[in-house]
């Protein structure tokens, strides 16, 4: 993800960072560690208080390490998208839109879909939205339905 503190301060992405996923519960592997990568000590420090107060707040130990950050490397192509790989239809409109894996994995409406699919948005959100995905009429109504079924 491209963090930009317009939009977002670090301390709030590291809020969605934490409340996103158990950091209390230890990886079995190391491709599904629970990592924080840092760029400067401003971040460090940050990243750090963020892991104490969940510590705090779970009364447990927090298994996130907290690295520099060294590079990127991306998922491979079945680690993509994972709310919307669980959804035949909705992937498969997607992906005729875009073939190309990293075209698909980089795609702002793939991600917003996978959103969607993920329970984040509301029918109001999805339809000031959908005009934007450019998705096929039968692919827009199974997306409806879905986050229509959410909401309730």
């Amino acid at each position: 993800m491209d963090f930009d503190p317009e939009t977002i301060s670090y301390g709030e992405l590291l809020h969605v960072f934490f409340v996103s996923h158990n950091a209390a519960i230890p990886s079995m592997s190391r491709q599904y560690a629970s990592v924080i990568f840092h760029h400067d000590e401003e971040q460090r420090k940050a990243a750090e208080e963020a892991k104490r107060a969940m510590e705090a707040r779970y009364g447990l130990p927090v298994f996130t390490e907290i690295r520099p950050f060294a590079g990127f490397t991306r998922a491979e192509d079945y680690h993509q998208k994972y709310y919307l790989r669980n959804d035949t239809i909705l992937v498969s409109a997607l992906m005729s839109i875009y073939p190309d894996a990293t075209e698909f994995a980089d795609s702002t409406a793939v991600a917003r879909v996978n959103g969607y699919l993920g329970g984040e948005g509301t029918p109001d959100d999805l339809s000031r939205d959908l005009p934007d995905l450019r998705l096929p009429e039968e692919a827009q109504k199974r997306l409806r339905l879905v986050v229509d079924r959410m909401s309730r």
